[in-house]
């Protein structure tokens, strides 16, 4: 079977195998696709073509399947849960199996030689353990790469610097929001020629490249970007290697397709549209073509000067459930990170503030500006709003304000506060 059909998939013989062998008793081990494909016969399905026939799994899906109604091994098997953080309703319970968690592991500490370190490097962990599935994954992949785990979890910046002084960090595994804050203290405090870090592995949001260049210049570090999400292991199911040519996918692990959100139909490889993905050897709680709302596409042709040929990514563009509209134009933040990265003087942080007075929508802009020039600011102002009435299409009230003077975040940065509902 060649990789590319005539539904847009990008397939490899092999992940067609291991869909087969997935597919061959999914009923029976899993009460919750029995129902969901009740109406379709698995013996059926004998391509690729058959195989995109099957329903999309929804996130909502697995709320209404709390807690476990996902599980598709024996209570005897699983020896771990994690969960979403369920902050907009129903928490989604993941059950995991030994091999499930080894299989996380194995496919974390890839990500680890993909960036370079060696079992000499000091791994500063700073995202959060418990449910979960952050900080425990990145501890179990450089435990299973064999390089020197330190468990910090989140917060406590002041310990935080202490340790990476004292213990000798090399690298630093954090959200970007997080890596910027740390950043900006190390800078502050005078204390980055005190410091052993030589690079930075950055998840669980997406980040602007003006924001991407600031926590590289401040740490003087390499970064890179680590992809998963909860309902797929966690972090590590995907990360960048040094010729930035996309993000490398397991794709011994995970099967990815890329449709257009509003129809559900395959891309071409190169388009931009919604990850879905399919787990190929998870046991705990399989996910067969699982949207993840996700935007990206799938980087054309298998050759990276890595020599590593998995399935590639580009960076993520945001969110299908990101998209805000404004006087009637539907807009994502990596378009308002487009805007900052194009006007001279602006830096990385931002925020959207969306209001609805006398009749008409209001969306106001604060951004960091690197002067605090008052006639500079203005003209800086005036640029971004030139800047985002042309791309974007929307006139935004412009607020520029000072470096630091925007809320910083030990874990995710809320950007888009939209007060008219």
């Amino acid at each position: 079977m060649c990789e590319h059909t005539s539904a847009n998939l990008h397939i490899k013989p092999f992940q067609w195998d291991m869909i087969q062998t997935l597919l061959s008793n999914i009923k029976e081990r899993s009460p919750f696709y029995a129902k969901k494909f009740a109406d379709f016969d698995m013996a059926d399905i004998k391509t690729p073509e058959d195989f995109i026939k099957l329903p999309f799994s929804e996130k909502n899906d697995l709320r209404e399947a709390y807690p476990l109604g996902i599980q598709a091994a024996p209570d005897s098997e699983i020896v771990r849960i994690h969960s979403s953080s369920g902050t907009t309703g129903t928490p989604v319970i993941i059950p995991y199996t030994q091999k499930d968690v080894d299989d996380w592991a194995i496919q974390f500490a890839r990500c680890y030689e993909t960036i370079g370190c060696t079992r000499e490097d000091r791994i500063h962990i700073t995202p959060g353990y418990g449910l979960w599935t952050a900080g425990i994954g990145f501890q179990i992949g450089a435990e299973r790469f064999g390089a020197m785990a330190i468990p910090m979890g989140p917060g406590n910046t002041e310990k935080q610097l202490r340790m990476m002084q004292d213990l000798k960090s090399t690298v630093l595994c954090a959200t970007s929001s997080y890596a910027l804050l740390l950043a900006e203290r190390i800078a502050q405090e005078g204390i980055r020629d005190k410091l052993y870090l030589r690079k930075g592995l950055i998840g669980s949001e997406r980040w602007g490249a003006k924001m991407r260049q600031r926590i590289a210049n401040e740490l003087g570090v390499e970064l890179y970007d680590i992809y998963g999400l909860t309902e797929i292991y966690g972090p590590g199911v995907g990360v960048n290697c040094s010729y930035n040519t996309g993000i490398h996918c397991w794709d011994d692990f995970i099967f990815i397709e890329i449709i257009d959100p509003k129809t559900g139909e395959n891309l071409p490889d190169g388009e931009v549209g919604e990850m879905v993905i399919t787990t190929l050897q998870k046991e705990g709680a399989p996910l067969i073509r699982y949207r993840t709302h996700d935007l990206s596409s799938i980087v054309p042709g298998d050759d990276c000067p890595c020599g590593m040929k998995h399935t590639r990514i580009t960076q993520l563009v945001g969110r299908t459930d990101d998209m805000f509209k404004v006087k009637g134009v539907n807009m994502f933040p990596a378009q308002v990170e487009e805007v900052c990265a194009a006007v001279d003087g602006v830096s990385s942080e931002y925020q959207v503030m969306i209001d609805h007075l006398n009749g008409k929508d209001i969306m106001t802009l604060y951004f960091e500006c690197n002067s605090n020039d008052p006639l500079v600011r203005k003209d800086v102002e005036e640029a971004v709003v030139e800047t985002f009435k042309n791309r974007i299409g929307v006139t935004v009230v412009p607020k520029a304000v000072g470096i630091g003077d925007l809320p910083r975040s030990e874990k995710k940065s809320t950007r888009i506060y939209d007060n008219r509902y």
